[in-house]
């Protein structure tokens, strides 16, 4: 299926103790950077639609887990991607839409795209993160956690 003009984001986190939590981070098998799940969108897909496709591809997650939207966007530069060339003239970036997505209880199963995953605390994971966009992402999550502001669960549209 040909490549939406979008990417998402997904920060794995889980409950470990009461108010404490930790994030997953991905290596990816490419560049070694860490990040959470990353991908494009295809062709007539929703940004939920794409991000639970890409948590299934890249992490195993179910569909079952509860998966959130995040206020956080930003734009990634066309250059970025192979599929530049199939887009519109005239796009130079394109929208990443970010959500966060409770494993707790879920064991993450990697693809091919990562060679490991870390379980890090907040500080660990900002650090460890190679993107500006996943770092802003992971602070939103962090502050919607301590405050136990969660947005409701998406649901599948």
């Amino acid at each position: 299926m040909p490549r939406a003009p979008f990417q998402i984001l997904v920060l794995p986190f889980r409950r470990t103790v009461p108010g404490e939590f930790e994030v997953a981070v991905l290596q990816r098998a490419d560049d070694a950077n860490w990040q959470g799940v990353a991908g494009g969108g295809q062709v007539g897909e929703s940004v939920v639609q794409a991000a639970r496709r890409e948590a299934l591809e890249e992490a195993g997650v179910p569909a079952t887990a509860p998966l959130y939207a995040l206020k956080t966007h930003d734009t990634v530069p066309v250059s970025s991607f192979a599929a530049k060339d199939q887009w519109p003239p005239g796009t130079y970036v394109i929208p990443q839409h970010c959500f966060a997505c409770d494993l707790t209880g879920i064991d993450i199963a990697l693809s091919h795209e990562h060679t490991a995953v870390r379980w890090a605390s907040l500080d660990q994971a900002y650090a460890l993160l190679r993107y500006d966009s996943n770092k802003n992402a992971l602070w939103e999550l962090a502050e919607r956690l301590r405050r136990d502001d969660l947005p409701q669960p998406c649901g599948d549209a």
